[in-house]
């Protein structure tokens, strides 16, 4: 159970990035592994946030869905034919994004093109975003209207402004 006295929605965010973190390290320190690196880190860093009590179990596998998703987004991209800009994928500037995070993302993001095909079968149900769910940074498409959504920092996922849908993409290259 969590012990966090935060609101709900802080709560979840900051376990988000700590859960990345720890996939990050995880990551670093891994030499061997008997499943996929990403899926196993992802899982470590599951567990460590239970085990610490940041979030509660069901609440760090759905976290854990969202880094999966997001991190295979950004393999995706990088494991593309196109050598673009992760700028390009994030749509802004990259100077926005707080160092730390940013470094951690791309960290994480090289290592989960090496395990993309590991991921190809959940891509199609993976790569779609909710309204209410956790998003690293980048851009999201609104599945109704179009309208995107830009993502400096992690954050929820809100309807969208334009049309209240609750399903979004991620930006596709241009």
């Amino acid at each position: 159970m969590s012990n966090d006295n935060r609101p709900n929605n802080e709560k979840l965010v900051h376990a988000y990035n700590q859960m990345m973190i720890r996939v990050s390290e995880a990551l670093t320190k891994a030499e061997k592994a008997t499943e996929p690196l990403l899926h196993k880190a992802i899982n470590v860093a599951e567990e460590k946030a239970v085990e610490l009590g940041e979030v509660t179990r069901e609440e760090a596998v759905k976290i854990g869905e969202f880094l999966r998703r997001d991190l295979q987004d950004a393999g995706q991209y990088l494991a593309g034919d196109e050598a673009q800009e992760l700028k390009d994928w994030l749509r802004f500037d990259i100077e926005l994004i707080e160092n730390r995070l940013l470094e951690m993302f791309l960290s994480v993001a090289d290592r989960a093109k090496l395990d993309m095909l590991d991921f190809e079968e959940q891509l199609a149900e993976a790569s779609q975003h909710r309204t209410g769910e956790i998003t690293g940074p980048g851009t999201l498409v609104c599945m109704g209207c179009g309208e995107m959504l830009h993502f400096h920092s992690t954050g929820h996922i809100p309807p969208c402004p334009k049309c209240r849908d609750t399903y979004f993409i991620r930006a596709e290259k241009e």
